[in-house]
């Protein structure tokens, strides 16, 4: 989680340009814990309410152990 806010949280260069909005936000958190444990039940949900481009920059963020798209 340190390096996911260091690298791509508030200040980053990839923050700069407008991506990975939640990342730095206190739901972060949450949103990481039931993307590795129910991550197609997260996925489902999140697209009957919001922009799946928030969750797709998360999980790239994140890294390759879980990619919820596929």
């Amino acid at each position: 989680m340190e390096e996911l806010l260091r690298v791509y949280g508030p200040g980053s260069a990839p923050a700069a340009h407008g991506r990975y909005a939640l990342i730095g936000q206190p739901e972060t958190l949450v949103i990481l814990e039931r993307m590795e444990n129910a991550p197609f039940l997260l996925r489902s949900q999140w697209e009957k309410e919001l922009e799946t481009v928030f969750l797709d920059d998360l999980e790239s963020a994140w890294g390759p152990r879980v990619y919820l798209s596929r």
